[in-house]
């Protein structure tokens, strides 16, 4: 069975190997010192480690560490970064931990004497900085930078300056980016923007030089409940622009593509939903169910929705909307066993992730400890199909590459 099919199978919630992906998208990566330190542990050629994703500081896996690890997904971005420049060009940049890796070209950043590190909206640095990584840091944080809001008279065009016309330069990237995939043997997925519909990690504007609107991420939260309308405006305009993109995606992609990462918003706290579902329902639902229905019915494409936390009573609410694929599954929030939510909504849902606990038995376990539970977490979610198995959410810095090492054996194990 190729790695295509075995991805094939598991969105189609048929029985077979559980397909693994590390590295597939921006929520289930692996941060670039570790793929440096996994690269150490299998003997691979000694290479500068090269950025895929700058705000987590992601690395890219190359063909023969994947091959190694046993990766069954390989990805198709679009060019353009979290922080306004793309991902073409190379150049090295020394990490504050000291590791020298490639950064594209307009990867812009100063230091200050306290050792902190900014980054720059297109690599402008006329322009305040956008990301803060703080000393002693492994990634960065975008800066709040939009303080003109005016609620009473707010201006749709400011929260929609990100958002417009995809280029006919993105879409030859894509094109070019997905024939290579679809020569590659692995199983795709498309992460093409456009369609993050009230994703926290874009509001700030981080890929905009002087972002101006409803940019605070606590004002954009309350806005949820004290300004719907006003989001309500956003998302039906951001929408109406995805969906014209899309279209032209979908020939430049075709379906070589087999899912399709939709939205990266969060609704889970630790201990449950951050919103109600009649928010959800009035707020994100309709513009959900567009982006969703318009994939199924032009594609053959998946749709894949990432949220942590715990989020066990907006699940019905997901699967109507649309949704074919949940990330990162993360059963370490409250009212979430991995159990049932196999039981509840494995017909419904592939599950994407919640392979082992990242905030405790990966970062601080024995390798022991790591092989045991991604083998009871494949068991429980591999039945019947429906499964990719991935970490809940990044590798982050600091995981023992011993853990990681056991992680990626117990899934051959498994699947052996």
């Amino acid at each position: 069975m190729t790695k295509r099919e075995k991805l094939e199978r598991a969105l189609n919630h048929q029985a077979g190997p559980v397909p693994f992906d590390i590295g597939g998208t921006s929520v289930t990566g692996i941060h670039v010192s570790m793929v440096e330190k996994l690269r150490d542990y299998y003997g691979l050629e000694k290479r500068k480690v090269k950025m895929c994703e700058p705000l987590q500081l992601l690395g890219y896996i190359e063909d023969d560490l994947k091959e190694a690890m046993g990766i069954d997904v390989t990805n198709v971005w679009n060019p353009n970064t979290m922080f306004g420049f793309q991902n073409v060009g190379e150049k090295e940049w020394r990490t504050p931990w000291g590791q020298e890796i490639l950064v594209p070209e307009n990867f812009v950043t100063t230091t200050s004497q306290k050792g902190d590190i900014y980054i720059y909206a297109e690599g402008d640095t006329s322009f305040p900085p956008a990301g803060h990584l703080p000393s002693g840091g492994y990634f960065f944080d975008t800066i709040s930078r939009g303080h003109d809001f005016d609620e009473d008279n707010p201006r749709l065009e400011d929260n929609l300056e990100e958002f417009g016309e995809i280029s006919e330069q993105d879409l030859e990237y894509i094109r070019i980016r997905t024939q290579q995939a679809g020569e590659s043997g692995y199983g795709v997925i498309g992460s093409f923007g456009g369609t993050a519909i009230g994703d926290i990690a874009m509001v700030p504007g981080g890929m905009l030089k002087a972002p101006k609107g409803l940019r605070d991420i606590t004002e954009w939260y309350m806005a949820t409940l004290a300004n719907q309308d006003y989001l309500h405006q956003i998302f039906s305009a951001q929408v109406d622009i995805a969906l014209k993109n899309l279209e032209k995606i979908k020939e430049a992609a075709g379906d070589t593509v087999q899912a399709a990462f939709v939205c990266g918003t969060d609704f889970g706290t630790q201990n449950g939903p951050f919103c109600s579902n009649e928010v959800f329902r009035e707020l994100y639902m309709p513009y959900y169910k567009k982006i969703n229905n318009w994939i199924h019915s032009h594609t053959k494409w998946k749709t894949f929705k990432h949220s942590c936390g715990s989020i066990m009573p907006m699940i019905p609410d997901l699967i109507e909307s649309g949704f074919d694929i949940l990330n990162p599954v993360q059963w370490t929030a409250e009212n979430m066993d991995p159990a049932q939510l196999k039981k509840e909504f494995g017909k419904d849902l592939v599950f994407w992730g919640g392979g082992v606990n990242t905030q405790k038995t990966f970062p601080f376990g024995k390798p022991a400890e790591v092989r045991e539970e991604v083998l009871k977490m494949c068991d429980i979610f591999s039945k019947d199909g429906g499964f990719v198995f991935n970490a809940i959410h990044n590798i982050q810095a600091l995981t023992p590459v011993e853990n990681l090492a056991a992680l990626i054996e117990a899934v051959k194990e498994f699947n052996s």
